[in-house]
């Protein structure tokens, strides 16, 4: 039986959208409003979408980018 992925502590910065949400593979979504840092844990090999929402009051959202975990900085908390 393989080994699990290790947890890893990351983070990300949202400087260029009014509100960024990032979601991961297992469905749960944390978001990052403009100018401000939130740390997370993921695991290793994880894909995270990163998603843009400009308007607060819609449910649109925009793709951005999708990053593995390796790719975020780590977190410095």
């Amino acid at each position: 039986m393989p080994t699990p992925a290790p947890k890893i502590r990351k983070q990300y910065s949202n400087t260029e959208y009014p509100n960024v949400i990032l979601r991961f593979e297992d469905g749960h979504e944390i978001h990052v409003p403009k100018g401000s840092t939130k740390s997370f844990d993921c695991y290793a090999g994880e894909r995270v979408k990163i998603l843009a929402k400009y308007d607060p009051t819609s449910t649109e959202r925009e793709k951005v980018d999708t990053l593995r975990a390796e790719q975020f900085p780590d977190a410095t908390e």
